[in-house]
């Protein structure tokens, strides 16, 4: 179990944001922390601390008036931390070669492949070809309904048909070499994790799985660990005390 540092940058600043509430009309979101300090200082700390994994996360989409900003912040990370970080937002086949080029180990992507509720295995087929199984990270972030978990789309508003199960999770390991889980209904809340997905996803053992979502104490970790087997790496961001939190970095930097 590694901690997974991230970096979410919107309207070009590095911010952490409750989850479901990020709105491309007007570029909004609810924010919990937006930082004074650019993109290439967090990864140049998650570069010195040894940290490899984690996540840079653009949160406006190409047609934001913010899209450029956001593009240069995440870019300059990627020159602070060559090789040691993975890049998502609006991923397509088209910009995926050059993102690599530009020092992101892997790309991430959903809405390509998720989106109008549907999953598109022809255009995971693409991304695959475009950047190759082992710089692909599938993103199947989740909301509960009906008693299971779906990928949800649309900054995470629209529920599609795909199910998250295990079997699922096995077919789609042979397009991508990791798997993204953010559990949305808890995300940036502080208020603890999704128990039931990270118990599922502590079934999964055959290629590397991040969760993201809720985990708001050194002590939510530690159970976060014994529920999901100790098999699934994490993130945070709004908890920690980076972003305005109090979890301590120095505590969580040490699951490396």
């Amino acid at each position: 179990m590694r901690f997974r540092p991230c970096i979410d940058i919107h309207n070009g600043k590095v911010k952490q944001i409750v989850g479901g509430s990020l709105s491309d009309t007007g570029d909004r979101a609810e924010t919990n922390f937006a930082s004074e300090l650019g993109a290439e200082y967090y990864a140049g700390m998650y570069r010195r601390d040894g940290l490899e994994g984690g996540h840079i996360i653009m949160l406006n989409p190409p047609e934001s008036k913010y899209y450029a900003q956001t593009r240069q912040q995440a870019m300059e990370a990627l020159k602070a931390y060559p090789g040691g970080m993975q890049i998502g937002g609006g991923i397509t086949p088209e910009n995926a070669e050059e993102l690599l080029r530009a020092g992101a180990s892997h790309v991430i992507v959903t809405s390509f492949v998720f989106k109008n509720g549907r999953f598109y295995p022809e255009n995971l087929e693409k991304m695959t070809s475009a950047a190759g199984k082992e710089h692909l990270v599938l993103d199947l972030s989740c909301r509960k309904k009906d008693g299971a978990y779906y990928v949800v789309t649309d900054r995470w508003q629209n529920f599609t048909d795909f199910r998250l199960t295990l079997e699922a999770m096995d077919e789609l390991s042979a397009y991508c070499s990791e798997f993204l889980i953010h559990g949305v209904d808890v995300e940036g809340k502080r208020a603890g994790m999704e128990e039931e997905l990270a118990e599922l996803l502590g079934k999964w053992k055959k290629s590397p799985v991040t969760y993201a979502g809720g985990l708001g104490s050194v002590e939510d970790i530690g159970r976060f660990g014994r529920i999901s087997g100790g098999s699934v790496d994490f993130t945070i961001g709004s908890a920690l005390d980076l972003f305005g939190g109090n979890v301590p970095y120095r505590t969580v930097r040490e699951y490396r």
